[in-house]
């Protein structure tokens, strides 16, 4: 089977089709993912975000690979719902650094009714700095979805994880209808999806095939598709994990790029552990989006500066976000937040 570069996007991809691209010599599936990328992007262009944890720990699910939930003792320092000012500053510093679209995270099952007009305000704020904007809250039902739509929130991320076969090896306090629901709720909101997996979690070939297969099926495929390289946490069920084949994550990278030709693919967690040369492979093979920033929620990412000496040696260029806010009005944002005083006390008293 050779990789298609037509406009019209698939739905009905077939496990045996995915397996005969898993199937492909290295080279070959590389040289077809590149032919993809090359028909729907700028090839040396990637999208940067920032994400921050606006709510750390104590979350209620069991999910084996998170140091966030309650279930593990990982020693992580837990943080309660940040101040809107706070964030709004985190959104300003992003956005000076070169990203162009600011991510927010809060370790919840889903959000509770009493926090919501504080996310609300922390997506109208960093939307008029002219930044994109995504969260990760957990479950929405259509109300929740329907609240962030209209305060300007462009993408919600929720990814499934992994195949629908091995996802109670992996987490049994929400199923896999669950995300697919909140996944409904979000397009049916009029929201963009960011939706990806965890590669790395013990999982055999057929379930990076069976996660694929279902992200390029969905209804409308995600505009974002984050792979993640699993990051084992000392005192997380996943700790001693085998350590993954990167040939095999560059290969889940490709797959994804020919399976969703129209789609951002992020390179996730995990980047701290690939070497130039593994990126600068993946990026071959279509990744085209990327988290900028020390921090990635709970767990390391390269620095910014390494990330920028990495581009300038690849000729890569950061891609540019089209928001449509007026230039003037973003700049001026932009400098109020960066000058907001870093005193005040950046948490509110949020629940789990």
């Amino acid at each position: 089977m050779s990789a298609s570069t037509e406009q019209n996007i698939r739905h009905d991809w077939t496990r045996e089709e995915v397996q005969g691209l898993f199937d492909k010599p290295f080279n070959d599936l590389l040289f077809d993912a590149q032919t993809v990328h090359r028909a729907n992007f700028n090839p040396n262009e990637v999208q940067v975000s920032t994400l921050l944890s606006i709510k750390t720990g104590s979350c209620p699910e069991d999910c084996k690979y998170c140091p966030q939930s309650a279930h593990y003792n990982t020693g992580l320092e837990k943080q309660r719902l940040m101040e809107v000012e706070a964030v709004l500053k985190k959104a300003a510093e992003a956005k000076a650094k070169g990203s162009s679209r600011f991510c927010m995270g809060a370790a919840w099952k889903n959000p509770n009714k009493r926090d919501m007009p504080y996310v609300l305000d922390m997506v109208k704020g960093v939307r008029e700095m002219g930044l994109e904007t995504c969260m990760t809250l957990g479950m929405l039902d259509e109300d929740q979805a329907q609240q962030l739509a209209d305060a300007g929130l462009d993408y919600y991320n929720h990814n499934l994880d992994t195949s629908p076969e091995f996802y109670d090896k992996i987490i049994t306090t929400r199923t896999y209808g669950d995300r697919l629901d909140t996944l409904q709720n979000v397009r049916d909101s009029g929201m963009k999806i960011c939706s990806g997996g965890i590669i790395g979690m013990g999982e055999t070939e057929n379930d990076r095939i069976g996660l694929l297969t279902q992200l390029a099926n969905l209804p409308v495929q995600p505009e974002s598709v984050p792979l993640n390289m699993l990051v084992k946490v000392k005192g997380t069920p996943m700790e001693n994990v085998e350590d993954l084949d990167h040939i095999d994550f560059v290969r889940c990278i490709a797959v994804a790029r020919i399976l969703m030709p129209k789609s951002h693919v992020r390179l996730s967690a995990g980047r701290e552990a690939m070497s130039d040369e593994m990126q600068a492979m993946c990026f071959l093979a279509g990744a085209n989006s990327i988290f900028y920033g020390e921090c990635l929620l709970t767990t390391p990412n390269p620095e910014a500066h390494a990330d920028m000496q990495l581009f300038a040696r690849l000729g890569i260029k950061p891609e540019q976000a089209i928001v449509e806010r007026d230039d003037q009005d973003q700049e001026d944002v932009l400098s109020k937040q960066l000058q907001k005083n870093d005193q005040k006390q950046p948490f509110y008293d949020a629940s789990v």
